[in-house]
């Protein structure tokens, strides 16, 4: 058979066999060969110096540890593509609007795809998470085998090292590790693309314009339509060469090769979408037509969208100096062009940036778009790979030239290759980074269902219900074949997915493939017939950050012992709680009691808005709600303006703590050698705070502060202090103060502290105990089994930018603030046996008249000093008569449901036995006061949190 050999410019050469040149305008090129004639020389291929079938090795690797652990990091990979495929193989799945008769804008024939390596994979094991990730092995494959292929035509076209450069950038970067195993058509489209490439970077034996075509197309049909825009570079540069060569006839016979393979799996595509439809539909263009052409109610912004930075900032992340080398290959491949008049590889500038400008295209097209998200990227990664291999080539050829002549000649050869090691080190580095973090932080979903697969529940038919976390879920695959997913009601007000009917007799073959679904819309309109009665659901997904307050439509289920039982917990990264690194890497746990200094400043405060110590009231926190009781940390962010808070009770609280500390002195203020440059932080914290915040009450001084009301002056760079560093903070404000540091063991201690008006602890009980122990010794309900580990967790990981605020509250059965005298003596004496009379809720007298009820609200702040790494606790008290605070609206019955609410171990804590009685008659008196006048419903729930 004839062969066909195209003439080829030198600026657009294949390889360095080819000899033309381009000098004084003439155009000089191989010489044309007769069609009619083969070659009489063939050159043999070159093969990478690295054998192929080990570079392919290499991707099934990362490919498969892909598979094994990366996250599902897309809730429509679940719900749109792994979920179709379950209902085809096992009879049941979630049904998104997209799969329904009404709108057809997901092709089955890429599920039927899919659901053949499933059935496949069944052969193995009838386990529904054996088929799951019998489909990622699979895709892994394929992949790493569509890498290699690309990988092979690199070296053999441009050279090994530019093929080794991109072998790396495939294999370590962390977009790549989840990009190559999603069940996405974007993945789907990539695979395609790197194939395409391929085509048209290979012309050993002729252009493969059809070849590559036809890849692009499937890509575009059976994945995603949008991917097709990949192709234009490649194809300006295909009719470029045809205009140079005068061959138009040649183009279009090519051409049309391409376009014919595609129509042939689209007319595929379309038979197999009207089997499962029951009506003939074109899936890519209802799929660009939803996209572009649907108006401002639908279409994709209505799903959320970002600034224009967001792909800059997510490939950063994803490709580190990998994404900044792509970036910059095309000024790079000028700059060389310019300055030497060569190409470093054997394809010239020109054909390079053809291969790169997909790339710059395609970051350009979604950069324009307000819907962004991570996998639209996925199908110009290779494209970015190459312009990073491309672009490093070229610079480590010019840093590594020998020449003296040049700058880079004279720099020692050790020391420009510690520098280039250096670099790429430190991206490996970072990207292997980022991949652990990612599975360590958000693997969970993926881990919490597997007791579901213990044999006592294996057979069992229950409903598991999913709030919150709806878009965490990682399939029904992960279900026994007799559970189903279901939603219950959530914050969240769009459109859930409803079920696949599985009705099974009289409707022939997948029904709830072409069965039209009730309650489904295109506008993400949010459908009530999604929801069930928690009351129907055996099994609960949720969800517990202490960070997150819980309310009505997402109370905190995790801890509702008395409802459900636990059977796995996994933990999950607190985004809200982790510092921005923590966030985008993996950080390996330090060596705990070491605190590295970080260069962090507090915001200046703004002055309190018309503060008069005289006149400005305290704050009416009121820390409860109607029951049910949580037990929770309860934390929130605080802003850093409500950092201290001061009020009309200044003076009070000021000539308390001053007694205080005349009589009781060290007992309540107290600082451990270790500790003392963290006191001393703090006071200097508060030195720069107060006279910003409170300026008609404070002004700062050369060596300190001074209080403006009390005309005292503290002078608090003079060594030794004139008291104590904690004594003289607790001066200055009405809260108490702690400092816990962190020892070797990676607990936390308290080591500095004033606690001068706490009421019910001492400071001398507690000082120099670990965390755990000031809870447990304190019989603080539910330390161990509810707060323990996400408290330590939390202490561990909070940063001196991330100040937060909690609130508690007593019931106080005195009018003492500084110590509650009806729990016993302060200062317990001997007893006859040479014991401590102990003091407690015990020894208080019950049912006092309710003109001995106190409210006792705390308001705490926790926030780490950057210098010492000390977490500092404020504790401001709120003292208030119970007869005072019910008169506000809708307190007395909300805190009397609050009261009832308490479990027995909290009731106990809190002392409900000696004052419940008088305090629940009463509050229920008032309660119905208000309802009766008509202020309060019955069951209304009044006041915004925790006012």
């Amino acid at each position: 058979m004839a062969s066909t050999q195209q003439q080829l410019p030198e600026g657009l050469s294949s390889d360095s066999q080819n000899t033309g040149t381009v000098g004084n305008g003439a155009l000089k090129s191989k010489p044309n060969v007769s069609k009619n004639h083969k070659t009489s020389k063939q050159k043999t291929p070159v093969e990478p110096a690295i054998p192929t079938i080990a570079v392919f090795y290499a991707f099934l690797l990362v490919n498969t540890l892909a598979a094994a652990f990366v996250p599902i990091q897309d809730c429509d990979e679940v719900f749109n593509y792994w979920e179709p495929t379950h209902y085809l193989n096992r009879g049941s799945g979630l049904q998104t609007w997209e799969y329904s008769p009404e709108y057809t804008i997901r092709s089955w024939l890429y599920i039927v795809i899919h659901a053949i390596v499933g059935k496949i994979g069944t052969l193995f094991s009838s386990r529904t998470t054996a088929e799951f990730y019998f489909i990622r092995l699979a895709l892994g494959a394929i992949c790493a085998a569509c890498e290699t292929r690309l990988f092979s035509v690199i070296c053999k076209t441009f050279n090994t090292r530019v093929g080794i450069i991109f072998g790396i950038v495939m294999a370590t970067s962390p977009g790549m590790f989840h990009a190559s195993v999603a069940y996405l058509p974007s993945s789907f489209s990539m695979y395609m693309t790197m194939l395409g490439m391929a085509a048209f970077m290979d012309w050993r034996g002729g252009l493969k314009t059809g070849m590559g075509i036809m890849w692009f197309g499937i890509g575009a049909i059976l994945g995603w339509p949008f991917s097709g825009a990949l192709i234009i570079p490649l194809l300006a540069e295909d009719f470029a060469l045809s205009l140079m060569t005068g061959d138009i006839s040649e183009i279009v016979y090519r051409y049309l090769d391409g376009v014919i393979r595609s129509l042939l799996v689209l007319a595929l595509q379309v038979a197999v979408d009207a089997f499962f439809y029951h009506e003939v539909t074109v899936v890519p263009w209802n799929i660009v037509s939803y996209n572009v052409f649907s108006g401002s109610s639908r279409g994709p912004d209505i799903f959320g969208t970002e600034s224009w930075d967001f792909y800059l900032r997510n490939l950063c992340l994803n490709f580190n100096i990998w994404f900044i080398l792509a970036l910059f290959v095309g000024p790079i491949l000028g700059l060389q062009f310019m300055l030497h008049r060569r190409s470093t590889t054997k394809q010239s500038p020109i054909r390079s940036l053809v291969f790169v400008a997909p790339f710059y295209l395609w970051l350009a097209i979604f950069s324009t778009q307000g819907h962004k998200e991570e996998r639209f990227m996925y199908p110009a990664y290779p494209f970015l790979a190459l312009g990073a291999a491309i672009a490093m080539h070229t610079t480590l050829t010019n840093i590594g030239s020998s020449d003296p002549a040049r700058l880079m000649g004279k720099i020692p050869a050790k020391l420009k290759l510690y520098v280039v090691s250096l670099c790429v080190l430190l991206a490996l580095d970072i990207s292997v980074a980022r991949t652990i973090g990612i599975v360590t932080a958000y693997r969970a979903p993926l881990q919490i269902y597997a007791p579901l697969h213990e044999d006592r529940f294996v057979h069992t038919e229950a409903n598991v219900c999913l709030g919150k976390d709806w878009y965490r879920f990682p399939s029904s695959y992960f279900l026994p074949n007799g559970m189903r997913a279901k939603f219950i009601k959530s914050a969240f007000d769009g459109l859930l997915p409803g079920q696949f009917t599985e009705a099974k007799t009289g409707f022939g073959f997948f029904p709830g493939t072409w069965l039209i679904p009730p309650g489904m819309n295109d506008q993400n309109l949010e459908d009530p017939g999604k929801h069930v009665d928690i009351d129907h659901c055996s099994f609960l997904v949720d969800s517990y950050f202490p960070s997150v307050l819980p309310f009505a439509l997402e109370p905190n289920y995790v801890e509702d012992n008395d409802v459900w039982e636990e059977m796995r917990c996994s933990a999950f990264l607190d985004a809200s709680q982790t510092n921005f690194i923590g966030r985008i890497l993996w950080i390996p746990d330090l060596e705990p009691g070491k605190w590295t200094a970080v260069d962090f400043k507090r915001p200046a405060a703004s002055p309190y808005p018309e503060w008069d110590v005289h006149e400005t009231k305290p704050l009416p926190y009121r820390p409860f709600r109607h029951g049910p009781y949580h037990i929770t940390m309860g934390l929130r962010t605080m802003q850093w303006d409500e950092w201290i808070e001061l009020d009309n009770h200044y003076l009070r609280f000021h000539g308390d703590k001053k007694r205080r500390i005349e009589e009781r002195g060290e007992k309540c203020c107290k600082t451990a050698p270790e500790a003392y440059d963290g006191a001393v932080e703090l006071l200097e914290e508060l030195r720069s705070y107060l006279p910003q915040r409170y300026p008609s009450l404070f002004q700062s001084t050369p060596t300190g502060i001074h209080n403006l009301l009390t005309q005292e002056t503290f002078d608090i760079t003079a060594r030794p202090l004139a008291e104590d560093p904690m004594q003289m903070a607790a001066r200055l404000i009405q809260d108490d103060l702690a400092i816990m540091f962190e020892k070797p063991d990676g607990q936390y201690y308290l080591l500095a502290g004033a606690i001068l008006l706490a009421g019910f602890w001492r400071l001398s009980d507690k000082f120099g105990m670990p965390l755990s122990e000031i809870h447990t010794s304190g019989d603080v309900p539910g330390f161990k089994s509810k707060l323990e580990k996400g408290m330590m967790n939390f202490f561990r990981r909070i940063q001196p930018g991330q100040p937060v605020l909690r609130n508690n509250y007593f019931i106080q059965v005195d009018d003492n603030l500084a110590w509650s005298h009806s729990i016993g003596s302060e200062d317990p004496v001997e007893g006859e046996e040479g014991l401590m009379q102990a003091e407690g809720w015990g020894s208080a007298e019950k049912n006092k008249a309710i003109e001995h009820h106190y409210f006792r609200s705390e308001r705490q702040s926790l926030r780490r000093l950057p210098r010492s790494g000390g977490v500092v606790f404020t504790i401001r008290t709120y003292f208030e008569p119970i007869t005072k605070v019910v008169e506000e609206v809708g307190v007395p019955g909300r805190l009397a449901s609050a009261v009832r609410s308490w479990g027995d171990d909290v009731a106990r804590y809190k002392g409900r036995e000696r004052y419940g009685e008088v305090l629940l008659e009463y509050l229920d008196g008032k309660h119905r006061e208000q309802v009766d006048k008509g202020l309060v419903k019955e069951t209304e729930e009044d006041g915004k949190y925790p006012f």
